[in-house]
This record gives structure tokens, C-alpha cells and sequence, in this order.
């Protein structure tokens, strides 16, 4: 068993991997640029929901109020006119700052976690292999497969699904990757 402070290095070093991959992804690889669309008329849209001050958070429509209501025939009769809209409401504005420190910190958050796993399963001096292949599926699992539950349940284009789980994969063979390279002896 190894303890968690002899593997500060590799948790920290595949955050800051990752952190750099990731800002190239999305700065220069353009192939997360057609996840999301935006309607032809996203100005009278947006200039609407600006006019009923809807506060920041994930809204449903049609909405039941409780699961009797789910069962009327008025509640059905909107789900079959349609459409149905699945939003999140954000304030104005970016914090990339607060989002970049958000994001590095889940990524320290989740490199932690797959220390503890790694930590207690293989000895000092692993192979390389068996700490790649270790940590970097558990780091894979981490980052990539909850993503389709956004997609059976709420819609999420599979495309945006499959490109972010294929950026997971990327993820997980670069902290597999760190950890087997800095693995205790």
C-alpha cells in the first residue's frame, strides 16, 4: 500500500497535463467548436427570457407539478404539441477565471481519488503497465462515463457525448501515462 502523500507528484503533475491538454483541445482543435447550436433568431430568444428575469438554474418544459399531474390529459396534450425545452439559465458574462480554477481543481479532485485507488491495489515498484492500465481506466471511468446519462435523459446531442467521452479517454492515458512514469519504486 502506498499512501497518498507519496503521490502528490503524479496527482498534481496530470492536473497540470490535463489542464494543458484540455486549453488545446478547446483553443486549437476546433473539434468541440459544432457541439452546441445556436437558433437563426437567438437574439429575439434571448431578448424574451431577458424580459421574464428568469433566475440562473435548469428549467424543464413542460413540467408537471408532481407525477398525478404527469398523468393528465392537459399534460400530455403539451408533451405531444410540443416542443419540449431543456435549459440551464446562466447569469451574463464569463468567469474564465473561475471556471479555469473550478476545472483544475475537479482535475486534482479526480487524480486524488484515482491515487487512493492505486495506492491500495499495487505495491511500490509496480510495472508500468499495471499502473497505466489501473489509473488510467479509473480516470477514464471518472471523466467520461456519466456523460451519456446527460444524453438518454435529457437529450444531449450523442455527438457532444461521444467527442467528450473520446477527450476522457484522452484524459485517463494521460494520467495513467503520469502515474505510471512517476510511480514509487
Amino acid at each position: 500500500m502506498i499512501s497518498i502523500g507519496a503521490l502528490w507528484l503524479p496527482i498534481l503533475l496530470s492536473a497540470v497535463f490535463i489542464f494543458v491538454l484540455s486549453s488545446i483541445i478547446h483553443m486549437f482543435l476546433g473539434y468541440h467548436w459544432g457541439d452546441l447550436r445556436a437558433p437563426a433568431q437567438q437574439d429575439a430568444i434571448l431578448d424574451a427570457l431577458r424580459g421574464l428575469n428568469l433566475q440562473p438554474g435548469d428549467y424543464a418544459m413542460p413540467k408537471p407539478d408532481s407525477m398525478k399531474d404527469f398523468r393528465t390529459p392537459e399534460f400530455k396534450a403539451k408533451m405531444e404539441r410540443g416542443p419540449m425545452v431543456l435549459m440551464t439559465v446562466a447569469k451574463g458574462g464569463m468567469a474564465m477565471g473561475k471556471n479555469l480554477l473550478q476545472w483544475f481543481v475537479y482535475l486534482l479532485v479526480v487524480s486524488f481519488f484515482c491515487a487512493y485507488i492505486a495506492g491500495r491495489e499495487l505495491p511500490a515498484g509496480a510495472p508500468y503497465l499495471s499502473v497505466f492500465r489501473l489509473v488510467g481506466f479509473a480516470a477514464f471511468m471518472a471523466y467520461a462515463m456519466a456523460l451519456p446519462q446527460a444524453a438518454i435523459w435529457y437529450h444531449r446531442n450523442w455527438r457532444m457525448t461521444l467527442v467528450t467521452m473520446f477527450d476522457g479517454l484522452l484524459f485517463g492515458l494521460l494520467t495513467g501515462g503520469t502515474f505510471g512514469w512517476l510511480w514509487p519504486h
